[in-house]
């Protein structure tokens, strides 16, 4: 089993009042899944991911990683265990604009005590989403598609153990929006663990499971039975 959360709870407290954003959230993923969590405005599944991925922390519960329970690392710990076992993809994509691509993958590579070749590894994720003929261009020399492929070979660099895709395809046209989908299925088929936060049940249907959240809660966990399937730029019927 790759994560095990029990009863995870997570309050905000502003003076005296108490914001309940999560009030009891349990479930389990094993490695090699392809998850989405769905959810309205305000359900709580940003914050769900944000604990999952370690850039928070529970207020209540428990979490496990790797068999780790994460509640009882330290700061230092958990960072150190989000750059080495956790890729994240944003919808905002979060790339360094006066940097080139090749350079913003490398980056998480400056960071790990793995002994690998950074420049190697960068230009082989870099080929794996098609945009080996644009390791010198400068993210804003890009389109958004293209832009949202940069983030993606960034997650994979360090070989992680899950990938965290938050709204992926918000900010992309239809088209761009399907390849971004399609990079993340062949991902999944070649092993990789995906966790898809959307608020689309379109996009979802490309995973093999959506647990939807509402108000703090899960309020339904199912296979997807007509799961959508994106190849060469198309939806296949």
């Amino acid at each position: 089993m790759l994560i095990n959360v029990q009863n995870l709870k997570k309050e905000f407290i502003t003076g005296e009042v108490v914001t309940k954003v999560l009030q009891g959230v349990s479930f389990s993923l094993n490695k090699g899944e392809f998850i989405a969590i769905m959810g309205p405005s305000g359900s709580g599944k940003s914050t769900l991911m944000h604990i999952l991925g370690l850039l928070d922390r529970a207020t209540f519960g428990k979490y496990e990683f790797e068999g780790v329970d994460v509640t009882t690392l330290g700061d230092d710990e958990l960072a150190l265990m989000r750059n080495e076992k956790i890729g994240f993809v944003f919808q905002s994509f979060n790339l360094l604009s006066r940097t080139n691509v090749l350079d913003n993958v490398k980056l998480p590579l400056t960071y790990s005590v793995k002994k690998i070749n950074i420049e190697k590894r960068a230009r082989e994720v870099l080929a794996s989403v098609g945009l080996e003929h644009r390791l010198n261009y400068y993210t804003n020399q890009i389109s958004g598609g293209e832009k949202q492929r940069v983030a993606i070979a960034r997650a994979l660099v360090n070989n992680p153990s899950v990938i965290f895709a938050d709204e992926p395809t918000g900010n992309l046209d239809s088209k761009s929006g399907i390849q971004v989908m399609e990079i993340l299925q062949r991902l999944n088929k070649e092993g990789n663990t995906i966790i898809l936060v959307t608020h689309e049940t379109y996009t979802a249907e490309h995973a093999e499971r959506i647990i939807h959240v509402k108000d703090g809660l899960i309020v339904d966990d199912q296979r997807v039975s007509h799961r959508r399937w994106a190849k060469d730029g198309e939806i296949l019927k």
